[in-house]
């Protein structure tokens, strides 16, 4: 399998090598975390990154979408309904966009791409909301943008985001890593998905979609400044980076 995936056997061979190492560490997290300054980089970028897929907005779409397509102008209730079954769709569907490209443009161009496609469908809809949608063609445009916002998140955010946390976290303490992005993803899921009527009703429809695409746009420039290219770059690579103090966007840059 390596010497179908790495130009040269002898990369091939020298991967391997690093791989069997890397096999007779044990984990120990926990103390890694207290003592190495390191690895809690590495663990606080792994929280920033499910903090960034959770308020893209996407489990808003999600938990939501009955009540998106009433504000979208479809009042009727088989009409939402059919709705939320194509948004579930066009998630699946567009995931496969995410397998397409990941390992043709990367991790981070994917990422990039993607939040600003999900920026332009939150800020158009925010904004179809603002002027009022009222008729067909406003709602069906309404509704586009909305897919579009899913087509943004399922080819990047959505599974990428789990590819960078497994990633970028060092053998020894990727079990505590691991776990602490995963359980920030479901701390921030409840936080978004608590709050979404709450702002509906203090902010407006308008407002509250407009506020998850400037997120979207605050998500793009995190992006550029912290998180590493990792493309057809191995796991010891990576590791070895991180523990010399590069730079996070840097640890999966080649020597």
């Amino acid at each position: 399998m390596l010497l179908r995936l790495r130009d040269t056997s002898a990369e091939a061979k020298r991967e391997l090598d690093e791989i069997r190492e890397s096999l007779k560490v044990k984990q120990s997290g926990w103390e890694l975390f207290k003592e190495n300054s390191n690895f809690r980089r590495a663990v606080f970028l792994g929280v920033l990154l499910q903090v960034m897929q959770q308020f893209t907005g996407m489990n808003v779409i999600m938990y939501y979408a009955p009540k998106i397509f009433e504000l979208a102008g479809y009042a009727n209730t088989t009409e939402q309904m059919w709705g939320t079954v194509i948004v579930g769709l066009t998630n699946v569907l567009a995931t496969f966009i995410a397998i397409g490209l990941v390992d043709r443009w990367g991790r981070k161009p994917t990422l990039i791409l993607g939040f600003i496609v999900m920026a332009v469908g939150m800020g158009v809809l925010g904004s179809m909301m603002h002027i009022g949608i009222h008729s067909t063609t406003a709602q069906y445009f309404s509704v586009l943008m909305l897919l579009m916002f899913i087509v943004g998140f399922a080819m990047s955010a959505g599974p990428l985001i789990w590819v960078l946390c497994s990633e970028i976290q060092p053998l020894k303490g990727r079990d505590f890593g691991i776990t602490c992005s995963t359980a920030t993803n479901w701390i921030a899921n409840m936080i978004v998905g608590a709050t979404f009527l709450t702002m509906l009703n203090s902010l407006g429809s308008a407002n509250t979609f407009w506020v998850y695409g400037g997120l979207n746009i605050l998500f793009i420039f995190l992006t550029l400044w912290l998180i590493p290219e990792t493309k057809n770059v191995s796991l010891e690579h990576i590791e070895r980076n991180l523990m010399k103090g590069r730079p996070l966007r840097e640890i999966g840059a080649r020597d």
